[in-house]
Protein backbone atom coordinates (compact mmCIF):
# COMPACT_ATOMS: atom_id res chain seq x y z
CA UNK A 1 0.00 0.00 0.00
CA UNK A 2 2.78 2.03 0.64
CA UNK A 3 4.55 1.49 -1.98
CA UNK A 4 1.21 2.48 -4.16
CA UNK A 5 0.37 5.40 -2.50
CA UNK A 6 4.60 6.77 -3.13
CA UNK A 7 4.33 5.90 -7.50
CA UNK A 8 0.60 8.01 -7.20
CA UNK A 9 2.58 11.13 -5.24
CA UNK A 10 5.05 10.85 -7.95
CA UNK A 11 3.07 10.40 -11.05
CA UNK A 12 0.50 13.18 -9.80
CA UNK A 13 4.07 15.43 -9.02
CA UNK A 14 5.31 15.02 -12.67
CA UNK A 15 1.60 15.83 -14.01
CA UNK A 16 1.95 19.10 -11.80
CA UNK A 17 5.45 19.55 -13.73
CA UNK A 18 4.07 19.20 -17.70
CA UNK A 19 1.43 21.41 -16.51
CA UNK A 20 3.28 24.48 -15.28
CA UNK A 21 5.54 23.62 -17.91
CA UNK A 22 3.67 22.17 -21.25
CA UNK A 23 6.52 23.16 -23.09
CA UNK A 24 8.86 20.48 -21.61
CA UNK A 25 6.44 17.55 -22.43
CA UNK A 26 6.64 19.22 -26.29
CA UNK A 27 10.42 19.07 -26.65
CA UNK A 28 10.77 15.95 -25.24
CA UNK A 29 8.60 14.49 -28.27
CA UNK A 30 10.54 16.74 -30.62
CA UNK A 31 14.00 14.60 -30.42
CA UNK A 32 14.44 12.11 -32.92
CA UNK A 33 14.83 8.49 -32.34
CA UNK A 34 17.86 7.75 -31.48
CA UNK A 35 19.91 6.27 -34.74
CA UNK A 36 21.70 3.79 -32.80
CA UNK A 37 25.10 4.31 -34.48
CA UNK A 38 27.47 7.74 -33.76
CA UNK A 39 29.78 7.37 -36.01
CA UNK A 40 31.39 11.26 -34.62
CA UNK A 41 32.53 8.68 -32.08
CA UNK A 42 34.75 6.60 -34.71
CA UNK A 43 36.07 9.52 -36.47
CA UNK A 44 39.32 10.27 -35.20
CA UNK A 45 39.77 14.03 -33.95
CA UNK A 46 42.11 16.44 -35.45
CA UNK A 47 43.93 19.18 -34.81
CA UNK A 48 43.08 22.29 -36.50
CA UNK A 49 46.47 23.60 -37.40
CA UNK A 50 47.39 20.23 -38.22
CA UNK A 51 44.51 19.37 -40.72
CA UNK A 52 43.47 22.94 -41.84
CA UNK A 53 44.85 26.54 -42.80
CA UNK A 54 43.56 30.00 -43.48
CA UNK A 55 42.34 29.88 -46.76
CA UNK A 56 41.01 33.85 -46.71
CA UNK A 57 40.10 36.77 -44.01
CA UNK A 58 43.43 35.64 -41.69
CA UNK A 59 42.51 38.76 -39.77
CA UNK A 60 38.90 37.32 -39.10
CA UNK A 61 40.04 34.23 -37.55
CA UNK A 62 40.71 33.31 -33.98
CA UNK A 63 41.98 29.90 -32.76
CA UNK A 64 41.50 29.42 -28.67
CA UNK A 65 42.60 25.75 -27.55
CA UNK A 66 41.80 24.24 -31.07
CA UNK A 67 38.01 26.25 -31.07
CA UNK A 68 37.81 28.25 -34.24
CA UNK A 69 35.97 31.63 -34.83
CA UNK A 70 35.36 32.92 -37.78
CA UNK A 71 33.50 36.23 -38.56
CA UNK A 72 32.17 38.68 -41.12
CA UNK A 73 31.82 42.28 -41.97
CA UNK A 74 31.58 44.83 -44.00
CA UNK A 75 35.19 44.40 -45.14
CA UNK A 76 35.54 40.76 -45.63
CA UNK A 77 34.41 37.20 -43.98
CA UNK A 78 36.59 34.17 -43.30
CA UNK A 79 36.97 30.64 -44.76
CA UNK A 80 39.72 27.95 -44.11
CA UNK A 81 40.54 24.67 -46.03
CA UNK A 82 42.07 21.19 -45.16
CA UNK A 83 46.20 20.50 -45.95
CA UNK A 84 45.06 17.63 -47.84
CA UNK A 85 42.46 16.43 -50.77
CA UNK A 86 39.81 13.18 -50.04
CA UNK A 87 38.97 10.39 -52.09
CA UNK A 88 36.27 9.23 -49.12
CA UNK A 89 35.56 9.70 -45.91
CA UNK A 90 33.78 11.45 -42.84
CA UNK A 91 34.12 14.96 -42.26
CA UNK A 92 32.54 16.37 -39.16
CA UNK A 93 32.87 19.66 -36.87
CA UNK A 94 30.37 21.08 -33.95
CA UNK A 95 28.74 24.35 -34.80
CA UNK A 96 27.37 27.18 -33.29
CA UNK A 97 25.89 30.20 -35.18
CA UNK A 98 25.04 33.61 -34.04
CA UNK A 99 21.68 34.71 -32.41
CA UNK A 100 19.33 37.67 -33.80
CA UNK A 101 19.77 39.35 -37.40
CA UNK A 102 21.65 36.98 -39.81
CA UNK A 103 19.82 37.28 -43.13
CA UNK A 104 21.94 37.28 -45.93
CA UNK A 105 24.97 34.92 -44.30
CA UNK A 106 25.99 32.14 -44.90
CA UNK A 107 27.91 29.77 -42.33
CA UNK A 108 28.77 26.50 -43.79
CA UNK A 109 31.04 23.59 -43.38
CA UNK A 110 31.45 21.55 -46.52
CA UNK A 111 33.69 19.27 -49.45
CA UNK A 112 35.10 20.60 -52.37
CA UNK A 113 37.28 20.98 -55.17
CA UNK A 114 36.62 23.93 -56.94
CA UNK A 115 39.31 25.48 -57.13
CA UNK A 116 41.19 22.69 -58.94
CA UNK A 117 37.88 22.28 -61.45
CA UNK A 118 36.62 25.97 -61.91
CA UNK A 119 33.41 26.22 -63.45
CA UNK A 120 33.11 22.62 -63.81
CA UNK A 121 33.54 21.72 -60.05
CA UNK A 122 31.85 18.98 -57.95
CA UNK A 123 30.52 20.05 -53.89
CA UNK A 124 28.85 18.76 -51.08
CA UNK A 125 27.57 21.24 -48.69
CA UNK A 126 26.02 22.16 -45.34
CA UNK A 127 25.29 25.27 -44.89
CA UNK A 128 23.02 27.52 -42.63
CA UNK A 129 21.18 30.57 -43.99
CA UNK A 130 20.82 33.48 -41.93
CA UNK A 131 17.60 34.14 -40.87
CA UNK A 132 15.68 37.06 -39.32
CA UNK A 133 14.91 37.50 -35.52
CA UNK A 134 11.55 35.46 -34.38
CA UNK A 135 12.05 32.65 -37.82
CA UNK A 136 14.13 29.66 -37.32
CA UNK A 137 17.68 29.34 -39.57
CA UNK A 138 17.48 27.20 -42.61
CA UNK A 139 19.90 24.30 -43.39
CA UNK A 140 20.60 23.59 -46.67
CA UNK A 141 22.07 20.03 -47.55
CA UNK A 142 23.01 20.49 -51.64
CA UNK A 143 25.25 18.31 -53.76
CA UNK A 144 27.07 19.20 -56.75
CA UNK A 145 28.55 17.05 -59.79
CA UNK A 146 30.91 18.48 -62.13
CA UNK A 147 29.28 22.22 -62.72
CA UNK A 148 28.38 24.44 -60.60
CA UNK A 149 29.36 28.01 -62.80
CA UNK A 150 29.45 29.17 -66.40
CA UNK A 151 25.68 28.81 -66.86
CA UNK A 152 25.35 25.05 -65.68
CA UNK A 153 23.64 25.65 -62.00
CA UNK A 154 22.04 22.45 -60.98
CA UNK A 155 21.71 22.37 -57.28
CA UNK A 156 20.63 18.73 -55.26
CA UNK A 157 19.16 21.13 -52.14
CA UNK A 158 17.49 19.82 -49.48
CA UNK A 159 16.27 21.96 -46.54
CA UNK A 160 15.65 21.35 -43.14
CA UNK A 161 14.69 23.22 -39.64
CA UNK A 162 16.05 21.48 -36.90
CA UNK A 163 15.16 20.14 -33.92
CA UNK A 164 17.01 22.27 -31.60
CA UNK A 165 18.05 26.22 -31.15
CA UNK A 166 21.67 26.20 -33.40
CA UNK A 167 22.75 29.16 -31.73
CA UNK A 168 22.38 27.57 -28.46
CA UNK A 169 24.88 25.19 -28.29
CA UNK A 170 27.45 23.45 -30.14
CA UNK A 171 25.94 20.71 -32.10
CA UNK A 172 27.87 18.10 -34.75
CA UNK A 173 27.16 18.42 -38.30
CA UNK A 174 28.88 15.63 -40.56
CA UNK A 175 29.25 14.48 -44.03
CA UNK A 176 29.58 11.01 -44.91
CA UNK A 177 30.74 10.51 -48.56
CA UNK A 178 32.14 6.93 -50.06
CA UNK A 179 31.87 5.80 -53.54
CA UNK A 180 28.05 4.35 -52.91
CA UNK A 181 26.55 7.45 -51.18
CA UNK A 182 27.04 10.75 -49.29
CA UNK A 183 24.79 11.32 -45.82
CA UNK A 184 24.46 13.83 -44.15
CA UNK A 185 24.56 14.25 -40.29
CA UNK A 186 23.03 16.08 -37.72
CA UNK A 187 24.32 14.92 -33.66
CA UNK A 188 24.89 11.01 -35.70
CA UNK A 189 21.03 11.35 -36.76
CA UNK A 190 21.17 10.96 -39.99
CA UNK A 191 19.06 13.75 -42.39
CA UNK A 192 19.68 12.92 -45.70
CA UNK A 193 20.80 10.30 -47.72
CA UNK A 194 21.96 10.56 -51.41
CA UNK A 195 22.84 7.80 -52.92
CA UNK A 196 25.10 6.60 -55.88
CA UNK A 197 22.75 6.03 -59.02
CA UNK A 198 24.89 6.24 -61.91
CA UNK A 199 28.65 7.69 -62.73
CA UNK A 200 27.00 11.52 -64.06
CA UNK A 201 25.02 12.35 -61.09
CA UNK A 202 27.97 11.75 -58.36
CA UNK A 203 31.00 13.56 -57.58
CA UNK A 204 33.98 11.43 -57.30
CA UNK A 205 36.66 13.36 -57.59
CA UNK A 206 39.28 14.19 -55.29
CA UNK A 207 38.12 16.94 -52.96
CA UNK A 208 39.22 19.57 -49.70
CA UNK A 209 37.11 20.23 -46.85
CA UNK A 210 36.13 23.54 -46.29
CA UNK A 211 34.45 26.23 -43.50
CA UNK A 212 33.29 29.96 -44.31
CA UNK A 213 31.32 32.59 -43.68
CA UNK A 214 30.25 35.03 -46.20
CA UNK A 215 27.77 37.51 -47.65
CA UNK A 216 25.29 35.82 -49.74
CA UNK A 217 22.72 38.61 -49.92
CA UNK A 218 21.22 37.76 -53.01
CA UNK A 219 19.97 34.41 -52.16
CA UNK A 220 20.14 33.18 -49.05
CA UNK A 221 17.04 34.57 -47.10
CA UNK A 222 13.83 34.31 -48.64
CA UNK A 223 15.40 34.25 -51.89
CA UNK A 224 17.38 37.98 -51.57
CA UNK A 225 14.08 39.29 -50.02
CA UNK A 226 16.12 39.89 -46.58
CA UNK A 227 20.13 41.26 -46.85
CA UNK A 228 22.64 41.67 -44.68
CA UNK A 229 22.59 44.68 -42.23
CA UNK A 230 25.96 45.62 -41.53
CA UNK A 231 24.60 47.17 -38.58
CA UNK A 232 24.30 43.75 -36.63
CA UNK A 233 28.21 43.10 -37.74
CA UNK A 234 29.92 41.42 -36.88
CA UNK A 235 28.26 38.24 -38.13
CA UNK A 236 30.34 35.40 -36.56
CA UNK A 237 30.37 31.46 -36.54
CA UNK A 238 32.28 29.08 -34.15
CA UNK A 239 33.58 25.95 -34.66
CA UNK A 240 34.89 23.02 -32.55
CA UNK A 241 35.40 19.12 -32.59
CA UNK A 242 36.91 18.52 -36.06
CA UNK A 243 36.68 15.20 -37.41
CA UNK A 244 38.00 13.58 -40.35
CA UNK A 245 37.80 9.99 -40.95
CA UNK A 246 38.73 9.88 -44.21
CA UNK A 247 40.93 8.34 -47.26
CA UNK A 248 43.63 10.97 -48.75
CA UNK A 249 44.33 10.91 -52.44
CA UNK A 250 47.78 9.29 -51.21
CA UNK A 251 46.86 6.94 -49.17
CA UNK A 252 46.97 3.37 -49.90
CA UNK A 253 44.35 1.52 -51.77
CA UNK A 254 43.46 -0.26 -48.51
CA UNK A 255 42.75 2.70 -46.84
CA UNK A 256 39.15 2.64 -45.25
CA UNK A 257 37.22 5.76 -44.02
CA UNK A 258 35.23 5.59 -41.59
CA UNK A 259 31.37 3.92 -41.83
CA UNK A 260 28.29 6.17 -41.86
CA UNK A 261 26.84 2.61 -40.56
CA UNK A 262 26.98 -0.35 -38.63
CA UNK A 263 26.23 -2.01 -41.83
CA UNK A 264 29.49 -0.85 -43.19
CA UNK A 265 29.00 0.99 -46.70
CA UNK A 266 26.43 0.96 -49.01
CA UNK A 267 23.06 1.68 -47.15
CA UNK A 268 21.74 2.79 -43.48
CA UNK A 269 20.40 -0.04 -40.49
CA UNK A 270 16.30 0.22 -40.24
CA UNK A 271 16.91 2.10 -36.96
CA UNK A 272 19.03 4.83 -38.89
CA UNK A 273 16.27 4.75 -41.24
CA UNK A 274 13.53 5.19 -39.08
CA UNK A 275 15.55 7.96 -37.34
CA UNK A 276 15.99 9.88 -40.86
CA UNK A 277 12.33 9.41 -42.03
CA UNK A 278 11.21 11.08 -39.29
CA UNK A 279 13.48 14.08 -39.49
CA UNK A 280 12.52 14.51 -42.98
CA UNK A 281 8.60 13.77 -41.69
CA UNK A 282 8.47 16.54 -39.43
CA UNK A 283 11.43 18.79 -40.52
CA UNK A 284 12.42 19.03 -43.68
CA UNK A 285 11.08 22.20 -45.45
CA UNK A 286 12.34 21.86 -48.77
CA UNK A 287 12.80 19.00 -51.56
CA UNK A 288 14.27 19.49 -55.05
CA UNK A 289 12.71 16.49 -56.42
CA UNK A 290 9.54 17.58 -55.07
CA UNK A 291 9.93 21.25 -57.16
CA UNK A 292 7.81 21.07 -59.54
CA UNK A 293 9.33 24.24 -61.10
CA UNK A 294 12.49 22.34 -61.29
CA UNK A 295 13.55 20.95 -64.66
CA UNK A 296 14.23 17.08 -63.11
CA UNK A 297 15.64 16.43 -66.87
CA UNK A 298 18.47 17.69 -65.08
CA UNK A 299 18.29 15.46 -62.13
CA UNK A 300 17.55 12.26 -63.79
CA UNK A 301 18.35 10.99 -59.74
CA UNK A 302 14.95 11.89 -58.94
Amino acid sequence: MAAATALSLALLFLLLVILSNPSSAVNAQQNPPSPGYFPSYRAQSVDFNQKYRTLWGPQHQRLDQDALTIWLDRSTGSGFKSVESYRSGYFGASMKLQPGYTAGVITCFYLSNNEAHPGKHDEIDIEFLGTIPGEQYTLQTNVYIRGSGDRNIIGREMQFHLWFDPTQDFHNYAILWDPSEIIFFVDDVPIRRYPRKSDATFPERPMWVYGSIWDASDWATDHGRYRADYNYQPFVGRYKGFKIGGCTVDASPGCWATSGSPRGFGGLSSQQERAMVWVQNNYMVYDYCSDPQRDHTHTPEC
